[in-house]
């Protein structure tokens, strides 16, 4: 994204020359006034979008919107939506209709939507007319065929992650996108998360902070739990179930964990973060190997891995790099983040706004001191031993690391808005997406192959046409 389109997107990341108008000439200054100054920053670029959007007495066009699943994660993009100016929900689409169709209808009419509900996907595209986009948060298996009528339809089309359940499908809603000519954005949201952009392109890119990187890790880490329930009294019907791809309620409601409907966990949790190696690294993987197992829970019920550790190498222009991710349904330590190592420093990043760090590698790297003077960093953490009792003297002051630094960017924001509003903008014309259906199908390439890479019991290796279509 170049900066004429980064100026146009109201999902784009604050920049370091937006950062530093608020920053320039500040001296060092703690984390709470830094943070404090950077929401201000933030409010007046908020403020000189919104004026560029209606420069010459132009208001925003409004768009009108269907959205197809509206469950768990459905509710959590219309949430974000309801946040958003410019948009009318005009349908609602679920085969929940009692549960999970009702409760959006209701919430949106709080809101002054009065949205048509359907039950099936294919009467809601027959009979509404006059619809810009769809938001898809459908199970996995039912993306390809949703995504593809949807814009069959002449609609653009946000359809979360991951892209699909096969390559298959992948390969299909691309090549429709294509052919129908409307926009097809993928759901790895943390491309147009405002931090993941600055440490991409400000901190590794632009000041190379951390060096040539040698080495990533990830993690998604849960707790163990039992498998989600449902209110009997809203129980589908069996045939209905069976209509749509059910054995069963529990599979319904736990759809992630069956090798038909969906990919387990490495592909639930760990397609964004594997994403994100790619992103960060600026590659697709040449190699992967993993292992993995259902270890803990019922194999009748769990079909997919409760547990995986897979190691990528990435050929990247400075040289190799070993990525190595892991994901567990089981424990919650640490929860979710990513960590990029490179020979001068580190960098950990997380969407949980309250992970941001970077680490000096102080043998090898030069002062950061103008980094943190300039607002791209806050300074080192102080802390004090005070004295047991009035009567010791002990009275130190000392930082708990002095080559760690956190990153003076926050974001407090919806985690999915931003990359919504990059989606809503890119159909009014006014900017590119951020994650395009052929960025999303090679996502799906990379972490599609960790479940054969558990299966087989062997490094297996990408060819450069395998991310192609």
């Amino acid at each position: 994204m170049n900066e004429e389109e980064k100026s146009k997107s109201p999902g784009r990341a604050i920049d370091r020359r937006d950062f530093l108008q608020g920053l320039a000439g500040v001296p060092v200054i703690g984390a709470f006034a830094l943070a404090a100054l950077k929401q201000e920053s933030f409010r007046r670029a908020s403020r000189a979008r919104q004026a560029a959007a209606t420069a010459g007495g132009e208001a925003p066009a409004e768009l009108r919107i269907a959205l197809l699943g509206v469950g768990a994660q459905g509710s959590v993009l219309l949430n974000s939506m309801l946040k958003i100016p410019g948009l009318r929900f005009q349908a609602v689409c679920d085969i929940w209709t009692e549960y999970n169709l009702k409760r959006a209808g209701n919430l949106l009419k709080k809101y002054g939507h009065e949205a048509a509900l359907y039950h099936d996907y294919r009467e809601m595209l027959d009979k509404e007319k006059g619809l810009d986009a769809v938001v898809i948060a459908t199970p996995d298996f039912w993306h390809a065929d949703h995504t593809i009528a949807c814009l069959q339809a002449g609609l653009h089309v946000y359809c979360e992650k991951e892209m699909s359940n096969t390559l298959e499908g992948a390969r299909r809603m691309v090549q429709a996108a294509r052919e129908s000519g409307k926009l097809l954005q993928i759901g790895h949201q943390r491309r147009s998360n405002p931090r993941y952009i600055f440490c991409r392109d400000t901190l590794l890119q632009e000041l190379q902070l951390i060096g040539r990187p040698v080495t990533a890790f990830g993690q998604w880490n849960r707790s163990a739990a039992p498998d989600l329930g449902w209110p009997k009294k809203y129980e589908i019907p069996a045939d209905q179930l069976r209509r749509y791809g059910y054995d069963s309620m529990a599979q319904f409601c736990n759809w992630r964990w069956y090798k038909k409907l969906g990919g387990g966990p490495i592909v639930d949790l760990g397609s964004h973060q594997i994403d994100i190696f790619s992103w960060f690294l600026g590659a697709n993987p040449k190699s992967v190997q993993a292992s993995g197992g259902t270890d803990y829970y019922d194999k009748s019920t769990h079909e997919w891995y409760d547990t995986v550790l897979a190691t990528y190498e990435y050929e990247t222009p400075a040289g190799l790099v070993r990525a190595h991710y892991k994901t567990q349904t089981t424990n919650g330590s640490l929860g979710y983040f990513e960590q990029f190592m490179g020979d001068q420093g580190t960098l950990v990043i997380s969407e949980s706004a309250g992970m941001g760090l970077v680490y000096r590698e102080k043998a090898n790297a030069p002062s950061w001191d103008e980094w943190v003077r300039k607002g791209y960093l806050t300074e080192p953490k102080l802390i004090e031993v005070k004295a047991e009792s009035e009567s010791d003297s002990l009275d130190v002051r000392e930082t708990i690391s002095p080559d760690e630094h956190r990153i003076a960017l926050q974001f407090n924001d919806p985690y999915h808005k931003p990359h919504l509003e990059n989606f809503f903008s890119a159909v009014r014309g006014k900017g590119k997406l951020n994650c395009p259906a052929e960025v999303g199908y090679e996502s799906a390439v990379a972490v599609l192959k960790v479940n054969e890479a558990v299966e087989a019991r062997k490094t297996l290796d990408f060819s450069p046409e395998e991310f192609k279509i």
